[in-house]
């Protein structure tokens, strides 16, 4: 069987979401172009085109120009945390407009906001207007926060601190995402265009539920602790990380406590076609992710 359609660029296509929807393009059979700082991690998929960059990422304009040119669709996968991050998607954005791709698929945050607690949803809105600036077709994917980062809360002394009180958020799988995130690139022509959607599990939950649910996979006692949002950041200043990265850390469970993430959507089911996982289940599934809290 031949495949179809023009080619997708896929950027991030190493990471934990480029990889994966790059796979399931490759099952649904859809031309894609790979674009990889790293040609030896790219992943193996059959019929892929793969175009390398420069190490500088998103700011490689000439390189992002050169791999984006013939394509019609680009999946724009957020680049990692830092303090110059809009700047980067900038550049991407204005290397997709050079190179006439016509639609940008992008993987934003629930909230995305000017006035957003969590720092980095403030940063995606910022984003989400300069796609919306140029003109082009575009579809955002507001992702909750995923389920890979739940075991990663959780200190040496299986306690979880972060000001995020009562309040409640549904995470989302990598997997439940770039599902999604393949359903909308291979979608018909104007089918998801100006559109925004919510990508969240099933359910809500807080904090401290969450705690339940790795103390019942792991077998450890594993617990919540709110904390003031001071403390939260006297706790983690031995840490050897930039203001931004902590600014990021507390806001987003500031964000939870204030209620901006108890948000529930059927995007999932909806689009790609199946409920969304929830922790639990995750957790069942993927033993890796916490066997660190074994030891």
């Amino acid at each position: 069987m031949s495949r179809t359609g023009s080619p997708i660029a896929v950027t991030g296509a190493t990471g934990g979401i480029g990889r994966r929807v790059a796979a399931r393009l490759g099952a649904r059979r859809r031309n894609q172009r790979l674009i990889v700082r790293d040609l030896a991690a790219a992943p193996a998929v059959v019929g892929a085109d793969i175009e390398q960059i420069g190490p500088a990422g998103y700011r490689d304009t000439a390189g992002m120009v050169n791999a984006l040119r013939g394509t019609e669709t680009m999946l724009l996968v957020s680049g990692r945390e830092s303090a110059q991050r809009v700047v980067e998607h900038a550049e991407a954005v204005q290397a997709a407009v050079q190179a006439g791709v016509q639609r940008i698929v992008y993987t934003s945050f629930l909230g995305a906001d000017p006035d957003a607690t969590f720092t980095f949803a403030q940063d995606h809105y910022a984003t989400e207007q300069l796609i919306r600036e140029t003109g082009l077709a575009y579809t955002f994917l507001r992702n909750s926060q995923y389920l890979d980062y739940v075991p990663r809360l959780v200190g040496a002394d299986g306690v979880i601190r972060g000001p995020a009180g009562q309040g409640r958020i549904a995470w989302v799988s990598r997997d439940d995402v770039a599902d999604v995130a393949a359903a909308v690139l291979a979608a018909a022509d104007g089918v998801h265009d100006g559109q925004t959607y919510d990508l969240t599990g099933r359910e809500a939950h807080t904090m401290a539920w969450a705690a339940e649910q790795l103390s019942a996979a792991t077998g450890r006692e594993i617990t919540f602790r709110n904390q003031g949002v001071q403390e939260a950041y006297e706790s983690r200043a031995h840490l050897p990380a930039a203001d931004f990265e902590l600014d990021g850390w507390i806001t987003s469970y500031v964000a939870v406590g204030t209620g901006e993430m108890d948000v529930v959507a059927d995007t999932v089911e909806r689009i790609a076609g199946h409920p969304a996982q929830d922790l639990p289940d995750w957790l069942a599934q993927n033993p890796e992710s916490w066997a660190h809290l074994r030891s």
